[in-house]
C-alpha cells in the first residue's frame, strides 16, 4: 500500500486516528490526531507522544499479538477533562510488516452522565439517610427511656412525623423530577388561561403566606392572557416559585407575581409573556445562582431542611419550563430580594 492510499484513508476516518508500524513509528496521522495530539507528530515514536501508559501498552500488545486492543486516553481541551476511548487495530498490508491503526472516540459525554447518575444516588442516600437516621433513634428511645414519658413520647412522635413527611416529599419530588424528564421533549399544546391559572394559584397559596405574614399580589396590565401549555405542570411552576417567595422571602412581608407580555421578547426572538415572582427578603448571594437549578443544590442547607426543601424544586421548574421551550431567569441582590422570572413563548 502506498503512503498516498494510507494517508487517504487514515484521513477519511471521522475520528482522530493514526497509523503506527512496526518500527513504533507514526507513519500516518488524519487532522483531528493533530489537533489532539500536536503537530508534527508523523515519523516521531509513539511513545514520545502517548505518553500513558495504559495507552502505550494497548498498541505495544497490538503490535506483538497482532490483535484487537483498547485502553482510555485522558486528557483536557482547555475548558474541562476529556475522556477518548482508544481503539488499536491491527492491519495486514499496511508498511512492509503491518501495522496498527489507532483511533480515539471522545465519551466525555458517557463519562459525565455516569458522574451525574453517581452523584444522584449518592444524594439521595444522603437525603434519605439522615431522616431515616432520625427516625430509628426516636423508635430506640421510645422504646427505652421514653416509654413511659407521655410527654417527651408526643414531642418525639411529632419530629417522627415530620421527618417521614419530609422523605414523603423527597420520594413525590423524584417521582416528580423522573416524569417531567421523561416528557420534556414532548411539547404541550394544550391552550391555556394564564391569568385564571395564576389567580388560581395564588389562592391555594394564600392561608400558607397568611401563616408567614407575607402579603401576595397578582400584578396584571392586560387582561386574560393565553399561552399554550401543560396546565399541571405550569401549575407545579408557579406554585414552587411562589412557595419559595414565601418561605425564604417572608421577612420581606410581601411576594408579588407581576405579568408582562410582548410582542417580541429579546430571549425568545418572538411573541412572549414574563411571569415575575418577586420577593423583598435577604435575597441569594450571586455565588449560587449558576447551580440554584442543580438537583439537591442548596444556597443555605440548613434553613432549607428546616423550612422541608428537597432541593428538587427548581430542578423540577427549569426541566418544565425547558418543556415549554421557555427560559427562567434569576436575579437577586443580598439584602434586596430576588426576582424569579419564566418567559414562556406566545
Amino acid at each position: 500500500m502506498t503512503e498516498d492510499v494510507l494517508e487517504d484513508i487514515v484521513l477519511a476516518i471521522p475520528l482522530p486516528a493514526l497509523m503506527v508500524d512496526q518500527t513504533e513509528r507514526i507513519i500516518a496521522a488524519n487532522t483531528d490526531a493533530t489537533s489532539l495530539l500536536g503537530q508534527n507528530i508523523v515519523g516521531r515514536h509513539f511513545a514520545t507522544i502517548l505518553r500513558q501508559p495504559q495507552v502505550l501498552d494497548a498498541i505495544e500488545q497490538s503490535l506483538t499479538s497482532r490483535s484487537a486492543k483498547k485502553a482510555r486516553h485522558l486528557s483536557n481541551d482547555g475548558a474541562q477533562d476529556t475522556t477518548y476511548t482508544v481503539e488499536c487495530r491491527y492491519m495486514n498490508g499496511v508498511a512492509s510488516e503491518g501495522a496498527v491503526m489507532v483511533t480515539f472516540q471522545d465519551t466525555t459525554h458517557l463519562e459525565h452522565a455516569s458522574q451525574m447518575r453517581r452523584d444522584f444516588v449518592a444524594n439521595v442516600s444522603h437525603e434519605l439517610r439522615t431522616p431515616l437516621t432520625a427516625l430509628m433513634g426516636f423508635i430506640e428511645t421510645l422504646r427505652g427511656p421514653a416509654r413511659d414519658d407521655p410527654a417527651a413520647r408526643d414531642r418525639f412522635l411529632k419530629i417522627m412525623a415530620d421527618e417521614a413527611n419530609r422523605m414523603n416529599r423527597l420520594v413525590g419530588d423524584l417521582l416528580s423530577l423522573n416524569r417531567v424528564e421523561s416528557e420534556e421533549r414532548v411539547r404541550p399544546r394544550q391552550q391555556l388561561e394564564l391569568t385564571g391559572l395564576l389567580q388560581s394559584t395564588i389562592n391555594s397559596l394564600r392561608p400558607l403566606a397568611e401563616d408567614a405574614g407575607v402579603v401576595l399580589s397578582l400584578d396584571v396590565k392586560n387582561g386574560p392572557l393565553s399561552v399554550t401549555g401543560d396546565g399541571d405542570q405550569l401549575r407545579q411552576v408557579f406554585t414552587n416559585l411562589i412557595e419559595n417567595g414565601i418561605k425564604y422571602g417572608a421577612s420581606g412581608g410581601s411576594v408579588k407575581v407581576r405579568v408582562l407580555p410582548a410582542d417580541r421578547d429579546l430571549a425568545m426572538r418572538g411573541p412572549a409573556v414574563r411571569i415575575q415572582f418577586i420577593d423583598k427578603g435577604p435575597g441569594i448571594d450571586a455565588v449560587h445562582l449558576p447551580r440554584l437549578t442543580e438537583r439537591f443544590y442548596r444556597a443555605d442547607s440548613h434553613r432549607s431542611r428546616q423550612l422541608g426543601g428537597t432541593g428538587l424544586g427548581l430542578a423540577i421548574v427549569k426541566h418544565i419550563v425547558n418543556r415549554h421551550r421557555g427560559r427562567l431567569r434569576v436575579e437577586s441582590e443580598l439584602g434586596k430580594g430576588s426576582v424569579f422570572t419564566v418567559i414562556l413563548p406566545r
